[in-house]
């Protein structure tokens, strides 16, 4: 602990006055991040270090398992966490970030729930739809590949939770919302991007197109079909 307080006095002696002009800048003109990253708790996974994001520019919310509970499910941090960037913020893309070797995906690919931890086991409840896919499509799968296979999963139906967030559904229907599934394999250094067309994830490279799990596009309130038949 007193190493991570010598930490703060660096801060304060190096980081800040280098940076003044920004941390200036943000007191005074409020936050505008450019997305919202949903990501695991993990130490390991350091979501302004993988964006290379300065303050100000990432809004960030962190849970074990990278789990975003659907709308209603629960009234909590993630959920208002959620609908502030949205509706408060504006950010117009949202990130569920998972990463490999996940504490959080080992509990739930288990045969048994962790015992001792009731809260535990029933936040790992959002993450059910992930496991129950690999069972019943992938049950072959074993250790270390089926932790993987579940991780994959479990950001597809995050993102399926997102979607029933109001404040998310109505800007994906104004095509002012994107959303992004990314999964962070610590050991390679790579992260990879969720492909909505192909339902993979595929590695991000500089000289490749983004995959995206949802792009932003407008959706019109009548389809021109049946406009046409109205008239």
């Amino acid at each position: 602990m007193n190493e991570l307080i010598g930490r703060v006095f660096s801060f304060e002696k190096t980081v800040f006055p280098d940076s003044r002009e920004l941390f200036g800048k943000l007191s005074t003109e409020g936050q505008s991040p450019k997305a919202l990253m949903i990501s695991c708790a993990d130490s390991r996974i350091v979501p302004e270090q993988i964006m290379q994001a300065e303050p100000g520019e990432l809004f960030v919310c962190r849970n074990a398992g990278n789990m975003v509970p659907s709308y209603a499910t629960m009234n909590g941090g993630v959920s208002s966490t959620v609908e502030y960037a949205v509706v408060a913020l504006g950010v117009r893309d949202i990130i569920v970030c998972g990463h490999s070797d996940c504490g959080a995906m080992k509990a739930l690919a288990a045969p048994e729930a962790p015992e001792g931890m009731p809260n535990v086991v029933a936040w790992l409840r959002h993450g059910a739809a992930a496991e129950h896919v690999v069972s019943t499509c992938s049950p072959h799968l074993y250790g270390n590949d089926r932790v993987r296979a579940v991780s994959l999963e479990n950001i597809k139906a995050q993102i399926a939770h997102l979607r029933t967030h109001p404040s998310v559904a109505a800007a994906i229907a104004r095509g002012e919302m994107a959303l992004h599934g990314w999964f962070v394999d610590i050991s390679a250094g790579q992260v990879l991007g969720l492909d909505g067309d192909s339902g993979q994830f595929v590695v991000m490279r500089e000289d490749r197109t983004l995959p995206v799990a949802l792009p932003a596009a407008p959706r019109f309130a009548v389809e021109p079909a049946l406009a046409e038949a109205a008239e």
